[in-house]
């Protein structure tokens, strides 16, 4: 019976050397990122950007890995699943703490139980876009728009639930109007829905937005920023166009599954701040239409992360939105 505290002794101290080893050699492999929207969005842009300069920083390459649908919860529930060895990241927002479970009944997981935070890579803010025929041509007309006939305009989102989505959800709230959601599978399809016309206006991502109003097919009305945002300095914010208190920013971040190790989670970090500090990689993101927003620390972005989900959480709460 002696022999049995030493023994876990040992098996511990076993474990203790393993999970070193595996930050010392840690990453010796490709690493995938995966992320919930199609290429060519908003988030897949976010994540190409910074991971060509993470990747020459961890000398490995980072993939991405593209999982469209159901407002991000098929890539996030893969990551939740996930070995928890650092070589599985997800690309992820406040939906995953508290208003996916809300909107998808078929969501296990929970937040920070399912998830290891690592840090906030990008924060900017949305674009009001119309098609490039549409009537309004400003805010007061399109709440008049909306007004005068309850629950017939449309607005196109990247999925229930998302951020393009709860943009929407915010602006009917303080605006006091009734629109129509249309959801999509991811930001392309969402934009390409308003520019052919199916739909009137979005609440989009500015890479995905900007390259459709620079060809000339939709209009920008204003940013959902509460004030004007140094990005669009000349595009009023939608609280200056006369609906007070509306302030929406959205953000991505770097997540693992729960249970990673913590100085895989510490080199993550590193190499995610030194990527967003890089002069080059702020100008690319800027370019987007994003701005570089590292944490200041693991434990900062873990408090913020949570905050930002129970604000989701709220939004979508108040709005009523079903289960899918």
């Amino acid at each position: 019976m002696k022999a049995f505290p030493s023994l876990a002794l040992a098996v511990a101290s076993v474990l203790a050397c393993s999970g070193a080893a595996l930050a010392d050699t840690y990453p010796s492999r490709p690493i995938t990122l995966v992320v919930g929207f199609p290429a060519g969005g908003g988030a897949d842009a976010v994540a190409r950007i910074v991971t060509e300069k993470m990747a020459k920083l961890l000398n490995q390459p980072i993939v991405i890995d593209n999982r469209p649908g159901a407002g991000t919860t098929i890539a996030s529930d893969a990551v939740a699943r996930a070995a928890p060895d650092g070589y599985t990241l997800l690309l992820g927002s406040g939906n995953i703490y508290g208003s996916d479970q809300l909107l998808y009944k078929n969501v296990k997981y929970e937040g920070a139980k399912s998830f290891a935070p690592i840090s906030r890579w990008s924060s900017a803010p949305m674009l009001l876009a119309v098609n490039k025929d549409f009537s309004a041509k400003s805010v007061p007309e399109l709440i008049a728009a909306a007004k005068k006939e309850p629950g017939k305009l449309a607005y196109s989102s990247s999925g229930a639930g998302v951020v393009t989505h709860l943009a929407g959800l915010s602006f009917e709230k303080a605006a006091n109007v009734s629109m129509l959601h249309v959801p999509f599978k991811g930001g392309a399809p969402s934009l390409m829905a308003v520019a052919s016309g199916d739909v009137q206006l979005t609440f989009g991502t500015p890479p995905s937005v900007l390259p459709l109003v620079q060809a000339g097919k939709l209009r920008v009305l204003a940013v959902t920023s509460g004030k004007r945002s140094p990005l669009f300095p000349d595009t009023p914010s939608v609280a200056e166009a006369g609906v007070k208190g509306y302030d929406f920013t959205f953000w991505f971040g770097l997540f693992g599954p729960a249970g990673l190790p913590p100085d895989v989670r510490q080199k993550l970090f590193d190499a995610s701040v030194a990527a967003l500090k890089d002069p080059e990689v702020k100008a690319k993101l800027e370019k987007s239409g994003n701005e570089a927003a590292p944490s200041a620390s693991l434990a900062e972005f873990a408090e913020w992360a949570v905050l930002e989900g129970r604000r989701s959480k709220e939004l979508t709460l108040s709005s009523g939105a079903s289960l899918q």
